[in-house]
C-alpha cells in the first residue's frame, strides 16, 4: 500500500495536479497474458480515420489553401499534417458520410476558380466551393502516408458516374477520363485501396430496405473494376447500423459474391439522441453510461461476426467499423450543424476501450475508421485558425501506434467491478500484443474514476516501461489556452514476488513493453 501511494502522488506530480484522497484506496486486480496464443495480425487499417465533409473538419481543419497566413504545404495546414503522420495513420475516408450521398465527383476537379459551389443539405445548409476534391484528397493521403478510401454515391449518382470516377483516379490509360487526370495536374494513376459502394443506405443513403440496398449494391459493385495496373479495389458494401442484424443477415446474404468488406456503423452516447449530453461538465453518472455504451461494440463485433460466420465460414469478407466514437450536443456557440464538440479525458477511455476490442476480433474485423479526423465529433485533433491542440484521443492513438500490426495474444483481466447508480462495469480492461519489435506490448484501461488499482500479472519480473495518460477530473481536457494540460507522461510496472505488477491510476490508461 505505501508504494501505492508513492507511486501514485508521484504521478500526480509528473501530471501537474494532486491526487485526491480518496484515490489512495485501491483494489486488487489480476491479469492472465497467454504469448502461446497469437491471434490474427492487428491490421494497421483499424486505426483509420473519417474525414468528412462536415463543419471545420476539411475546410479549416485539413484544407486552409495555399494563399494562407497559416503554415501550409500546398494548402494543408502543417501541423496537422505534422500531427497525422506521427499517428502514422493507415487509412482515411472520404468525402462521408452523408456527404458522399449527394456529391458529385466532377465538382471537385479542374481549376478551383471553376467549381460549382454547391449546398451541404446535410451538415447545417452551409455552401461548399468544392475547393477539396478528388485530387486534393488524393493528394493528402499520399502526404499523410495513408491508403485513401472513398465512399461512393448510390444514393443519388448512377453506376456510369461511379464507374468512371474510379477510372479517373487509377487508369493509367490514354482514355478521355485518364487525360483529363493529367490535365488536372495528376500524371501517375493513384492508388485506390477502398471504395465504398454507397454509405448508410439504410439511412441517408436512401432510406432502403435491406433486401432493395443488397440488390443496388450488385448492381453498382459490378461496375466497380478494378485498375488498370492489376491492383485491387476492395469493394465495401453498406453495412449496419448499430444493432441491425436483419440488414447484416440479408446482405451477406445475397450479395457475398459481390462484396469484399461489410460496413458497420456506431455511435457512442451517454443519453438518448435528443438528449445526448454534454462533452464536458458531465456527473459520475455520464462518465458511467458512456463508457457503458461503448463497450457495446463487443456484443456488435460479435453478433454482426457470427451472422456473417453463416454465409463466409471462411471469413474472406472483412467487417469494417468505418464510423465509430462519441457523439455529444454541439458545444455553446458553435454551429449545431457542425458537430463540434470537446474531447476529454473519458473519450480517451472510449478510445481505447474501442481499440482493445478490436484487437480482440482481428478474425473479422481489418478497418475502423474513427469520425472524425479534425474539429469533428470525437475529433483527434481541434484548431482555432492558426492555433491547434491534440485531444485525449490522439494521445490515445499515439500511445497505440505499436499495436499496429502487431500479433494479439490472448489476454484477460480479473478485477472488482466498478458499479455507479446500477450500472456495473468491469474496472479494469487489457489488450496485449507481440509487436512488430518482437516485443510484448500489454495495454492497461481503468474504467473507474476514484479506485486506482493494483494489477499483478502472470509476466515474469523484469522491467516494464511506457507511458500514461490520466488527469484530475473525468472532463480533463485541453484547451487553445492549455493545450498541454492533459498528455501521457512516462510509466513503469515493478517486481513483485517474480511477477510484474502495475499501479494504475483511477480513469487512466497505460501502454508498456515488456522488455
Amino acid at each position: 500500500m505505501k508504494h501505492l501511494t508513492r507511486a501514485l502522488l508521484g504521478l500526480g506530480a509528473t501530471i501537474g495536479f494532486a491526487l485526491p484522497l480518496a484515490a489512495q484506496a485501491p483494489v486488487t486486480a489480476s491479469v492472465e497474458v497467454d504469448a502461446a496464443s497469437p491471434g490474427p495480425v492487428i491490421e494497421r487499417a483499424i486505426y483509420g480515420q473519417f474525414a468528412e465533409h462536415l463543419g471545420r473538419g476539411i475546410y479549416e481543419g485539413v484544407w486552409v489553401g495555399e494563399n494562407s497566413k497559416i503554415p501550409n504545404t500546398g494548402g494543408y495546414r502543417n501541423d496537422v499534417l505534422t500531427a497525422l503522420r506521427k499517428l502514422r495513420v493507415p487509412v482515411i475516408r472520404w468525402p462521408g458520410g452523408c456527404f458522399a450521398d449527394e456529391y458529385d465527383w466532377r465538382d471537385g476537379i479542374g481549376p478551383r476558380s471553376k467549381r460549382p459551389v454547391r449546398i451541404n443539405t446535410h451538415w447545417g445548409g452551409v455552401t461548399d466551393d468544392n475547393a477539396f476534391g478528388t485530387h486534393e484528397f488524393m493528394n493528402f493521403a499520399e502526404l499523410v502516408g495513408a491508403d485513401p478510401y472513398v465512399a461512393g454515391n448510390i444514393g443519388s449518382g448512377s453506376p456510369r458516374d461511379m464507374a468512371q470516377w474510379v477510372e479517373y483516379m487509377t487508369s493509367g490509360s490514354r482514355s478521355t477520363l485518364a487525360d483529363e487526370r493529367r490535365s488536372n495536374g495528376r500524371d501517375k494513376p493513384w492508388k485506390l485501396t477502398y471504395f465504398g459502394v454507397g454509405n448508410e443506405t439504410w439511412g441517408c443513403g436512401g432510406n432502403m430496405t435491406a433486401e432493395y440496398a443488397a440488390d443496388l449494391h450488385k448492381r453498382y459493385a459490378t461496375f466497380v473494376v478494378s485498375p488498370w495496373d492489376g491492383a485491387r479495389v476492395t469493394k465495401v458494401a453498406s453495412g449496419a447500423n448499430g444493432d441491425d442484424y436483419h440488414w447484416t443477415e440479408v446482405l451477406v446474404r445475397d450479395a457475398a459474391r459481390q462484396m469484399d468488406a461489410l460496413s458497420l456503423h456506431y455511435y457512442t452516447l451517454p443519453g438518448t439522441w435528443e438528449h445526448k449530453g454534454p462533452a464536458t461538465g458531465f456527473g459520475e453518472d455520464q462518465w458511467i453510461s458512456t463508457l457503458d455504451h461503448a463497450r457495446r461494440m463487443e456484443e456488435l463485433v460479435s453478433r454482426h461476426s457470427a451472422i456473417m460466420d453463416k454465409y463466409d465460414p471462411k471469413k474472406r469478407i472483412a467487417l469494417f467499423v468505418d464510423e465509430w466514437g462519441t457523439w455529444y450536443d454541439p458545444e455553446s456557440g458553435s454551429h449545431p450543424g457542425f458537430l463540434y464538440q470537446q474531447n476529454s479525458l473519458r473519450d480517451a477511455e472510449v478510445a481505447a476501450l474501442t481499440l482493445n476490442i478490436f484487437h480482440r476480433h482481428t478474425d473479422r474485423v481489418k478497418l475502423a475508421a474513427i469520425a472524425q479526423m479534425v474539429n469533428v465529433l470525437q475529433a483527434m485533433i481541434l484548431t482555432e485558425g492558426p492555433r491547434m491542440l491534440l485531444t485525449p484521443t490522439y494521445h490515445v492513438f499515439e500511445m497505440y501506434v505499436p499495436f499496429q500490426g502487431a500479433i494479439p495474444l490472448k489476454a484477460s483481466a480479473q478485477a472488482p467491478a466498478y458499479t455507479f447508480g446500477g450500472t456495473s462495469l468491469p474496472s479494469v480492461d487489457i489488450s496485449a500484443a507481440r509487436g512488430t519489435d518482437g516485443k510484448i506490448w500489454v495495454s492497461l484501461v481503468n474504467l473507474d474514476p476514484k479506485r486506482p488499482a493494483h494489477v499483478t500479472t502472470n509476466l515474469a519480473g523484469g522491467a516494464a516501461s511506457g507511458r500514461i495518460l490520466t488527469g484530475a477530473t473525468m472532463d480533463a481536457h485541453n484547451t487553445f489556452d492549455q493545450p498541454d494540460a492533459i498528455h501521457p507522461v512516462p510509466y513503469s510496472g515493478h517486481s513483485e514476488h517474480g511477477k510484474l505488477v502495475f499501479d494504475l491510476p483511477a480513469k487512466a490508461i497505460a501502454v508498456v513493453r515488456i522488455d
